[in-house]
């Protein structure tokens, strides 16, 4: 039977099997006999880590998988309108693209052209597929940009993409991915790294133009939570297989795969905080696929902790030009104030453009601040020297958000680790150097081989330990973690916190902890800093601060984490 059997289904997956060439004569397969139904107006997610094949499921949907290296299976097909897409012309299929499936993409910076402005690149989408004159894609770019919510659209619409936020962004490819009305909406990823409240405007927005223009959603995401406010199927996929499929009440509330179980528990709770999370082996291994539940960790600060860090009323100023001779300043940090206790964790908390990334900067030293004072060790690190701030440069490290960028593509993993230590002449000899680098290595849950190897071949979750054992390497006494786990799976998320928290249980390390993930926060810090606009708007103790926010703003924040299915999306 095909899709033109079932007038409820919109698109049939049938033994999709995709492989990949490796050089002349290797070979990898991505997805091995996937079977799926989209149902029509309907929304399906389809879940999974990062190379479980979602995404190739979706660029084999929209027909954009390269030609030269793929290998699609003898059996594969894809059903839409009664016809398989893999028999398509490649002209035909080129008209399907755009006007009856539209696709959001991931990274809407890398996805937008910033040569062209955003308008330009809307009409470009009306003109291809509805033949549009440059005047009436212009008018319907307008109401376009209206429609996903970008305020005063007639102006932004000669906006170039660097313009605007990463929230306005997606909202702009959601835009494109509309515009010719399509019946399937494809969303791959869209919310991932996005703010939580932004992150429910883009949820929000996706689930309402699916009911205004009746068309169908596979949404594409790693995060069981997101799928349970949006979602009326959910397809779990791993290594190129599904591992279950079924309606979301069925796969929340009662999941028969150790692997989807293992999704679900993975990801921290507001309502508990065990002494690990637990990750997918905890799983898998065991016989019955379930895993009893932890004891809880204790948070939060008994009041007789002594300060390791006193920031007080820390400033930071941006300037641009303004006329021929004037100067514009962008406050970006108002007069934070906080103090750090020792082998504590301070979670900071806020929207993009909040400061938190700046603050983090400037205590790291690799922002210069416009005022106010860091009292480290008796010491103010502001006023320090840069030869007397080396040493403390060395009890201060950050771990940065993207691992993809922080380590050198160049250097081997043994030359990464062992150039801190040869910098601050740590280690007496390079053989002691890299007897240590070893060590940390195994620290951190990585093999010994890994020294010789170099940042390419390694995952993202493998890359962000390799940036903590660089950190480790200075024996930190505080370590400034800004977003370090917010573009993680889930499972690789849950593991890379257990070793942040073993860290600090055996070396007594502070943490300052920033990241627009409030779940994650509430399980890492003893206490909270929610900033907005570059103020500190409210500061208590974690579990306090989800119980009882005082700021308007923190409401807000809190009122926008995604809370998983609550029986509202279920279908028979």
């Amino acid at each position: 039977m095909n899709a033109n059997a079932n007038a409820q289904t919109l698109i049939e997956v049938r033994d999709l099997r995709i492989g990949f060439r490796l050089g002349r004569t290797g070979q990898t397969q991505a997805v091995k006999g996937v079977s799926f139904d989209v149902p029509a107006q309907g929304t399906l997610a389809l879940v999974g880590e990062s190379g479980s094949g979602k995404s190739v499921t979706a660029l084999a949907l929209m027909g954009l998988l390269p030609k030269e290296n793929t290998l699609l299976g003898a059996g594969s097909r894809i059903f839409y309108a009664g016809r398989n897409l893999f028999e398509l012309p490649r002209s035909e299929l080129r008209r399907l693209r755009g006007r009856d499936i539209g696709m959001i993409f991931q990274e809407p910076m890398s996805s937008l052209n910033p040569v062209f402005s955003v308008g330009f690149q809307l009409g470009e989408v009306l003109r291809r597929h509805l033949g549009m004159t440059r005047r009436q894609a212009q008018t319907r770019a307008v109401e376009l940009l209206g429609e996903v919510g970008i305020a005063a659209p007639g102006k932004r619409v000669d906006d170039y993409p660097f313009r605007l936020s990463g929230g306005e962004q997606q909202r702009v490819m959601i835009a494109m991915a509309i515009a010719c009305e399509p019946r399937l909406l494809i969303a791959d990823e869209p919310t991932t790294a996005l703010d939580v409240t932004i992150q429910k405007q883009i949820l929000d927005l996706i689930a309402n133009l699916q009911k205004k223009r009746r068309m169908s959603v596979l949404f594409i995401t790693h995060d069981l939570s997101v799928v349970g406010e949006i979602a009326d199927q959910v397809v779990v996929m791993r290594d190129g297989e599904v591992r279950e499929q079924g309606s979301v009440a069925q796969i929340f509330g009662a999941p028969r795969d150790a692997y989807t179980r293992a999704l679900l528990l993975c990801r921290p709770r507001l309502d508990r905080r065990p002494e690990r999370l637990p990750v997918i082996d905890d799983f898998l291994g065991s016989a019955d696929g379930n895993r009893p539940d932890p004891v809880e960790r204790r948070r939060g600060l008994r009041g007789d902790e002594p300060a390791i860090l006193d920031v007080r009323k820390l400033s930071k100023s941006f300037y641009s030009r303004e006329g021929l001779f004037g100067r514009r300043e962008f406050k970006a940090v108002k007069e934070v104030s906080f103090t750090l206790a020792k082998g504590k964790t301070l979670g900071l908390v806020g929207e993009s453009g909040s400061g938190k990334s700046t603050l983090g900067l400037m205590l790291a030293r690799l922002h210069e601040a416009s005022a106010g004072e860091v009292l480290f060790a008796g010491e103010d690190l502001l006023k320090l020297p840069p030869e007397a701030a080396l040493s403390c440069k060395r009890r201060v490290q950050i771990i940065f958000q993207n691992p993809y960028a922080s380590l050198n593509p160049r250097f081997t993993i043994g030359q990464i680790l062992t150039e801190p230590m040869r910098i601050h002449r740590i280690g007496a000899n390079e053989a002691e150097r890299r007897e240590r680098a070893r060590d940390l290595l195994a620290k951190v849950g990585l093999p010994v081989a890994s020294f010789f190897r170099h940042p390419h071949e390694f995952s993202g979750g493998q890359r962000q330990r390799i940036a903590i054992a660089r950190c480790l390497t200075l024996q930190p006494e505080i370590l400034i973690c800004d977003e370090s786990v917010s573009a993680l799976d889930v499972s690789v998320q849950a593991q890379v916190l257990n070793l942040l928290q073993a860290l600090q249980d055996e070396y007594g390390m502070s943490y300052l902890f920033i990241s627009h993930d409030l779940a994650v926060v509430k399980y890492m810090a003893d206490e909270v800093m929610v900033m907005s606009e570059g103020e500190a708007v409210e500061i208590a103790p974690s579990d306090e601060i989800y119980l009882h926010p005082r700021h308007p703003y923190t409401r807000k924040l809190l009122a926008a984490i995604p809370q998983g299915w609550r029986g509202g999306r279920a279908t028979a």
